[in-house]
């Protein structure tokens, strides 16, 4: 039996009247306007998948529409350890289960520092108006913080030393989401350094967090001696040489990602035991592999592949390059706050990789943040705060 169609509309031009005298209207009018009428119920009870188009036509959440699936299981090319038989239930479980929705999502900013924040005034500005839409934790490694914020205060979470390039690095990481997911109302978790500032104003980075369903994970393949001539060859069969990814520390990560961040343990002590300085010869950081090698294997459709923070690597030195008074114009700010497009650095000297920041399908400016500033910048940010800032997405 063939199936009847909810609803049938079928338009014949002999059917439709044509009124008599000055009242009298073209056919083709008339035949217009239906069409049109029809374009719209459609457009409402079938909402379009491109971005602009769900959100003048949809009755749903079209932030739900761009939102990344979990990828389905990969038929393995090799019996899997148990390790990874474990994990990648758990890892599924995680993805395949919808998050929580809180009535209240918060953003959760999350500060790795050695010791005080000399920005905290630049931050308080920034959070200033939106109390009840953020959390911040500090860990301080070195000496406890000195606060001058009242949202700083009292925000300091138990710390242990950190070294850079070791993989006390990526545990402090750990130690920030562990805290921050114990607030279920935490929904997007944006780790940051003491250097860093915020480019935008603070509704524009929630919208710009809130409204997308990807973690902002940096992660390409570097095929020079800083990225893939940092593999070793003691993390497989987990981690593969074409797995291998490298990217920038600085993240935001949404709520279910960082869950799945604490559910590891497989990957992550592959990376604490065979990426470590001057292993084999070679000198491997954790934090600029572990995530974006991991997310790359796990979930590479939840992850747009760029950092927010601005990071200047110009110089090719170990450091990127930091900034100074001199370097503060109100030009070079609003230069960076409209960086649409991504350039990653590779230390392959022949290889720079580039490509546009794509949000729910529609370029934008990639960066909310930046590093790294010099303490004594402070002023002159401030001055400009208001005036290099985006009023709105």
């Amino acid at each position: 039996m063939k199936a009847t169609p909810a609803w049938h509309w079928q338009l014949n031009v002999k059917d439709i009247p044509i009124m008599s005298g000055s009242r009298k209207r073209p056919v083709w009018i008339i035949v217009l306007v239906n069409f049109v009428i029809l374009f719209l119920i459609a457009a409402y009870v079938y909402p379009p998948t491109t971005s602009v188009a769900c959100f003048v036509f949809s009755s749903t959440d079209c932030t739900l529409t761009f939102r990344k699936q979990p990828p389905a299981p990969k038929v393995p090319a090799r019996e899997l350890t148990d390790g990874e038989t474990i994990s990648q239930v758990v890892i599924s479980e995680i993805l395949r289960t919808p998050p929580v929705e809180s009535n209240n999502p918060k953003i959760a900013f999350l500060f790795l520092t050695p010791g005080t924040l000399p920005f905290e005034a630049l931050w308080a500005k920034f959070f200033q108006g939106h109390e009840g839409r953020f959390s911040v934790y500090v860990h301080a490694s070195k000496e406890k913080p000195v606060h001058t914020s009242q949202y700083f205060k009292g925000r300091d979470i138990h710390s242990e030393s950190v070294v850079w390039g070791k993989i006390s690095m990526v545990d402090a990481e750990r130690r920030l989401l562990a805290q921050a997911l114990l607030d279920p109302d935490n929904q997007q978790f944006v780790l940051l350094s003491e250097s860093c500032i915020p480019l935008q104003n603070f509704d524009y980075v929630y919208n710009y967090l809130t409204l997308t369903n990807v973690s902002f994970i940096d992660c390409f393949v570097d095929l020079g001696p800083h990225g893939s001539g940092r593999y070793s060859e003691h993390m497989m069969p987990e981690v593969e040489r074409k797995d291998f990814r490298k990217g920038s520390q600085w993240f935001s990560l949404k709520r279910q990602h960082a869950i799945i961040v604490m559910a590891d343990s497989l990957y992550y002590t592959k990376f604490k035991y065979y990426c470590k300085p001057n292993m084999e010869g070679r000198n491997c950081y954790a934090d600029e592999h572990y995530l974006p090698t991991f997310f790359n294997m796990i979930d590479p459709g939840g992850i747009a592949n760029w950092s927010v923070t601005y990071v200047d690597w110009s110089e090719r030195k170990w450091h990127p390059k930091s900034f100074k008074p001199e370097d503060i114009t109100l030009e070079f700010l609003k230069n960076l706050t409209v960086i649409d497009d991504i350039v990653h650095i590779t230390s392959d000297s022949k290889r720079v990789l580039t490509g546009p920041c794509m949000w729910n399908g529609i370029k934008r400016p990639c960066y909310l943040f930046a590093r790294k500033f010099y303490p004594e910048t402070l002023g002159k940010l401030m001055n400009h705060f208001s005036n290099y800032t985006t009023p709105s997405l």
